[in-house]
Order: C-alpha cells, then structure tokens, then sequence
C-alpha cells in the first residue's frame, strides 16, 4: 500500500465535496474553489446510478441530489479526468462511497486515470471495506463511522437521541475500528467531529491508523482538533476556515 504525500500543514486540510459552501458540491467549480483555499485533499462523493450498483457513476451524495442536478452531474469518468490535470498535482483525494456493488469499478477508473496513489476510499458501508481491499490493496482505505444517513445532531428534535446514542459509540467504535485497523483491513478511520474525543485519537494512532474529521464547519471547533495529538485531518464544507 501507498502512503500519503507529506502534508503542507500540521493539520492535513480537506474539503468536503470540493468546497460546498463556496460553490456546489462535487462540482468542478467546488473543486476549483478548494484548491484556490490550497486544500491537501478533496473528498467527493460516488453514488452509481441505480441502487443495485449498476449504471453510471455519478459525482453526487444521494439520489435526491443526483435528480435536482440530472442536466449537469458528473460522471466519475469526467471527475478524475479533472484531477489528473497538472493543476491538482500533489492533491489526495478522498473517494466516499454512498453505497456497495461498484467498488472494483471505482478502483479501476482511479488505476485507468494514475490516482490510485493519491486516494483514500472512504466508505460507510462495512460489506464494501473488504472488496475494496481485494480489488486494488494498493489505494489507502477509510472506514467512515458512525453509518448514518444524515447528521442527527443538527437538528434540535432528534439531538438528544443522537446525544445518548453518542456516548455508546464512543465507548463502542474505537474498540472496533481499532482492531479493524490493526488487522490490516482498513488503513484510516473517518468520524463524525461529535465522536471524536483525546482518548478516540490516541486509540486510532496506538493501531497504526489514521483519523480523519468530519464535516467541521467551525473555525473554533477546527483549531481544538489541530491542538489534538492523533488526528490527522479534518474535513469542511468552507476550506476558507482553515486560514480564519
């Protein structure tokens, strides 16, 4: 397996779909925006077009995003054309993977563009952690936690649920993500900002692994996990934050 390039920032600095809150994510305009914010990577959203894994593959988060923008989507084809233009040289990217059935798809087009060495696959769904790593062991793997459909806390009627649920996975996934990473079967682990605590980091960097952020749209919120030793990247809608 490759490693990721030596990164620019004590934090490794990633926007979230390109940079959703500059211009549309998972756009060429968002990508460009990020990289004008000097991002270290660029996560992005595949999603296949029918939900049995068939179809094209689409630059989209869900298929209610993918109809409101049919007329202008993009392909994963036209995005990693995109990328493996000399203006994002040195740029990782960060593949998300909304759903299973087309991941030895998704690691040929990185392998058929040259940007196998620059990727993290990243993914919520635990059944496509394995066919990723069969399909193309040398692409750095990220299992995304916890798996949910939408952020619970952000909205007030749900958030005390979220809350409770919250102090069982964090008793719960850095047990299990740890022993996934020592097991060699992922490399990295993504995690929502709320789970991620001193002793989550020190857990994820005793096994060897990676911790990535997500999705942290505070400046305030962004420099505390920068001060946090193990925690190796934090991903934004507004890479602008970055430099706040």
């Amino acid at each position: 397996m490759t490693t990721l390039a030596t990164r620019s920032h004590p934090l490794r600095r990633i926007g979230h779909k390109g940079a959703d809150h500059i211009a549309p994510g998972n756009t060429i305009a968002s990508f460009e925006a990020a990289l004008e914010q000097r991002v270290d990577m660029i996560e992005f959203d595949v999603l296949p077009e029918r939900p049995d894994g068939t179809g094209r593959l689409l630059l989209a988060h869900d298929y209610r995003d993918a109809n409101r923008r049919r007329a202008t989507i993009l392909e994963l084809e036209d995005g990693l054309a995109h990328f493996a233009t000399d203006a994002y040289a040195g740029v990782e990217l960060d593949v998300d993977l909304k759903l299973g059935g087309y991941e030895a798809r998704v690691c040929a087009a990185l392998r058929e563009h040259g940007l196998a060495g620059r990727a993290l696959v990243s993914t919520m769904v635990r059944e496509s952690l394995p066919r990723v790593r069969a399909a193309a062991p040398e692409v750095r793997l990220g299992w995304s936690v916890p798996h949910v459909r939408r952020d619970y806390l952000a909205h007030p009627l749900t958030r005390p649920l979220a809350l409770a649920g919250l102090q069982v996975a964090r008793q719960a996934i850095p047990r299990r993500a740890a022993g996934e990473l020592r097991a060699g079967r992922i490399d990295a682990v993504m995690a929502h900002w709320a789970l991620v605590t001193g002793a989550f980091a020190r857990r994820i960097a005793a096994a060897g692994g990676e911790l990535y952020v997500w999705t942290v749209d505070d400046a305030a919120r962004i420099a505390a996990l920068e001060a946090l030793p193990g925690v190796t990247g934090v991903i934004t809608n507004d890479p602008r934050l970055f430099t706040a």
